[in-house]
């Protein structure tokens, strides 16, 4: 990878230490942002990127250092530059409209802040569709004492997905019809080979289902028909990372997709899973991981021959994959292997919206919803006490007084105490539509009894390795060094991630972004977020400027991120240590979901003098 031309530091001729970047002890770093002409191999389209490249820029820091960096916009409209899971002040953090007003066109912005951690991070513009469009960097921290993660080689594998569109083109689409994208419908074969295997009346009620919601088990990936890249290049162009077996070669995966979740995996190799957002965590050997959209890994392979291995990034909803190779010599490629079968949403996936009714549904009414015949049969379930499943407060909620007067809910009894949204939920002699709930698909349903689940029981996207192996799961990861004494929250804030998908509306609590109040958080205070995510996709929801501690019930070593995904039907707990004051953003990372108004702006007061 050649990112020479970026680094002030490069000219004073530091080592060239891994194809996919340049070391650099300096304080000083040029960025330029250019129009680029973007070549994926399958097609060739108009982009933003840095230092007039699609092969993304890696800048390498050192703990401790000051660093300077100089961007010049060459576009014709404002950019900016944020730091992704950087600790630093917030007038740095690069987001217009929060931390600072953006970088004019033709003006050149200086970026000043000290680097207080290591691991692997990344960086990309905040201003309109820029990132989808090209605008993303790595960042290498290299730690300040001695780096516990020995590697012979150390390569960043940064993934994302390129669509023929435009950010700004697709975006009117999705609005215009949100499954516009979707390749993936159901067709008359699905129709004849369900009524075969289910019987044609089971298969038309569950098609009956489905189109009342507005859904389609098919709805895994909002945008589709994109070209997959490892480190701005395609499966044909194959990026190459240089190994002599028995190496230990460090991985840095970083996804910068606009939209797609990436399972990853090297056939025929162990990974061991060693830093998790930057973070280290105690290792974890395991065969394929799943990285959602903005988060980072760092893992570890030893090849022991000489020959290729593929690095395989298959998206989530088996819909694009691309292929990169560590090979012992160049011009060697990797096998690519078949996509697997595309995966589809269950009523565990829908739950969500199901059973919390929490999607924002102005304009959508539920009077007409028919459920009747869909049982819900409590002997499997052992779900009598339905506590977690949430009714909002009448005048506090945007989704209160929603007519359900036609929906056939059976005895379904709402709670008596308001104070406890999910406490008093009997969700007996439900009707749902001929459809018994067992237990494996109750999905979402999983903080009944005060357990979090990273996956709804039974949903469609529960992912397996493709050799049968071992999975990455957020369970098994473990913070090697808590940053935060273990205690108490002060408070909790419950943020509901909601949406309309016919509208394509995403927001939480039922608000977008333009007419939702900021979050006020004061400098001091431990809170706990507790995420509920009522709709029938993954959020990855992203803090800016604190670090988010995912509760895997490990107390001080849960793990540390900056982005933590939310799968649909689930509800997940962080605790974030306010301890940075300013404004900051706080949202889903997936581009379009941000724009329709899934983001809130944090504002923590008070702080030091």
């Amino acid at each position: 990878m050649n990112s020479i031309a970026m680094f002030r530091a490069a000219l004073l001729g530091l080592a060239v230490t891994t194809l996919g970047g340049l070391s650099a002890s300096a304080e000083t770093y040029d960025i330029s942002v250019d129009n680029i002409r973007i070549d994926t191999g399958d097609f060739k389209k108009k982009g933003v990127g840095y230092n007039n490249s699609q092969i993304p820029t890696v800048l390498r820091f050192k703990e401790g250092e000051n660093v300077i960096l100089n961007v010049k916009n060459n576009l014709r409209e404002s950019t900016s530059i944020h730091w992704h899971g950087l600790i630093l002040p917030f007038r740095q953090d690069g987001v217009p409209g929060i931390s600072f007003n953006g970088i004019k066109p033709g003006t050149t912005f200086t970026y000043n802040f000290p680097i207080k951690q290591a691991g692997t991070y990344w960086f990309h513009s905040h201003s309109g569709f820029q990132e989808p469009d090209g605008a993303y960097g790595a960042i290498v921290i290299e730690p300040k004492g001695h780096d516990p993660i020995h590697a012979d080689r150390d390569y960043v594998v940064q993934l994302t997905d390129k669509h023929p569109h435009s950010g700004n083109k697709i975006f009117r689409n999705v609005k215009r019809s949100a499954d516009y994208y979707n390749r993936s419908q159901r067709t008359l074969d699905d129709l004849l080979n369900d009524a075969q295997a289910d019987g044609l009346k089971a298969t038309l009620k569950d098609r009956k289902m489905w189109g009342k919601m507005r859904m389609t088990p098919t709805d895994v990936e909002d945008i589709q028909g994109f070209t997959a890249l490892i480190n701005g290049q395609s499966t044909k162009q194959n990026w190459t990372g240089l190994f002599k077996a028995g190496e230990k070669v460090r991985l840095r995966l970083i996804n910068s997709s606009a939209m797609t979740y990436f399972d990853v995996r090297v056939p025929g190799l162990k990974m061991t899973v060693v830093q998790a957002d930057g973070n280290n965590v105690k290792p974890v050997v395991v065969d394929e991981l799943r990285i959602a959209v903005a988060e980072t890994y760092d893992v570890i392979v030893e090849p022991r021959k000489n020959m290729p291995y593929s690095v395989i990034a298959e998206s989530m909803g088996r819909t694009g994959l691309v292929r990169g190779t560590l090979s012992p010599q160049a011009g060697l490629v990797g096998g690519v292997p078949r996509l697997r079968p595309q995966p589809l949403l269950t009523m565990a996936d829908m739950s969500g919206m199901m059973g919390g009714m929490g999607m924002d549904m102005n304009g959508m009414s539920m009077g007409g919803m028919d459920m009747g015949g869909m049982k819900m049969n409590l002997t499997d379930t052992g779900m009598n006490d339905m506590a977690g499943m949430e009714m909002p407060k009448a005048g506090a909620d945007p989704h209160a007084g929603h007519d359900m007067a036609n929906m056939d809910m059976g005895d379904m009894k709402m709670p008596k105490k308001k104070a406890d949204a999910h406490a008093g939920h009997n969700m007996k002699n439900m009707d749902m539509g001929g459809k018994k709930m067992s237990k494996k698909s109750m999905a979402g349903m999983n903080d009944m009894n005060g357990k979090t689940e990273f996956y709804a029981q039974g949903s469609g996207l529960t992912p397996h390795a493709a050799n049968g192996g071992k999975f990455l799961s957020y369970d098994d990861l473990k913070a090697s060094n808590p940053l935060f004494r273990d205690r108490k929250p002060t408070r909790t804030i419950e943020l509901r991630l909601t949406g309309n998908m016919e509208r394509y509306i995403w927001s939480i609590n039922g608000v977008k972004m333009e007419d939702a109040d900021p979050i006020v958080l004061n400098y001091g205070e431990r809170v706990r977020f507790k995420f509920v995510n009522e709709t029938m996709m993954a959020h990855p929801m992203h803090l800016h400027g604190m670090w988010s501690l995912l509760d895997t019930g490990k107390g001080k070593w849960n793990p540390i991120k900056h982005t933590v995904n939310i799968n649909p039907g689930t509800t997940v707990y962080t605790e974030t240590e306010v301890d940075a004051s300013g404004q900051w953003a706080f949202h889903c990372h997936l581009s379009y979901h941000a724009e329709a108004g899934m983001f809130r702006k944090v504002v923590v007061v008070g702080g030091p003098a």
